[in-house]
């Protein structure tokens, strides 16, 4: 099929809170010792300068230490948000038409702001980063362990199952598979990093067809369609076990 991705950008954003805090995990609570058993790699070899404690959850293996990767639109690397650097950038984006259609962010710093915090001052369950193309900031995602997210409660999960959330910020880079690239691109990096995980997961919105297309094109598979609290989704899985045939 073929893939654009004019809308992925804006259709894989994260299910809105429906009450204080209550959809933003699975009310799990780790303990330190669980915890530390589960924490694995070292931020000072980060291919990208990243500060103390800022290269990503051990929950998900640290993504701002995996390394760049080269792709057909150029060399992509993860980068863990840095709020004080990152926040203009990303309330910028998030006020994009398109993309506030689907991620409902819009408006001044302050909201875009309260949505980072909780992830950047949560147990490294979800990992918001800039994507960087070519040294230049182009997307945000984020890489979370959908196994302990309140998806989990819609779908049959599995552990270490690693979800994904995207938009691309610059509009002189939708619309020309791109967003297909990266989201092989980053899936392949979860896989490569996590070895763990044996699926990757995303929930873009049934009713955007371009994000649905994008990620078959990038190795997804079609696996069902699922109620969530503000949207009927689509279930996209890329398996480890088929990752070399789709």
């Amino acid at each position: 099929m073929h893939s654009t991705d004019a809308s992925t950008d804006t259709g894989t954003g994260p299910v809105p809170r429906t009450d204080e805090g209550s959809e933003d995990t699975l009310d799990l609570q780790l303990s330190e010792d669980l915890l530390s058993l589960l924490r694995t790699g070292d931020p000072a070899h980060a291919p990208w300068p990243v500060a103390p404690g800022s290269a990503g959850g051990d929950l998900l293996d640290r993504p701002g230490a995996w390394k760049p990767a080269a792709t057909p639109a150029g060399v992509f690397q993860l980068v863990p948000v840095d709020i004080e650097r990152d926040l203009s950038l990303l309330s910028h984006w998030m006020n994009d038409p398109a993309v506030a259609a689907f991620w409902e962010l819009s408006g001044p710093e302050s909201v875009t702001r309260a949505h980072l915090r909780p992830q950047l001052d949560g147990d490294g369950r979800s990992v918001p980063c800039l994507g960087v193309l070519q040294g230049t900031p182009m997307s945000y995602w984020e890489v979370y362990r959908a196994d302990l997210d309140p998806l989990a409660r819609h779908y049959p999960a599995r552990p270490h199952d690693t979800g994904l959330h995207l938009l691309i910020g610059g509009v002189a880079d939708r619309g020309r598979g791109t967003g297909t690239t990266l989201l092989r691109t980053v899936a392949d990096l979860v896989l490569d990093n996590r070895p763990q995980c044996t699926r990757v997961v995303a929930e873009p919105d049934l009713r955007n067809t371009p994000s649905v297309s994008a990620f078959l094109g990038a190795g997804f598979r079609y696996s069902a369609e699922v109620d969530l609290p503000d949207k009927r989704a689509a279930l996209m899985v890329r398996d480890r076990a088929f990752r070399d045939l789709m």
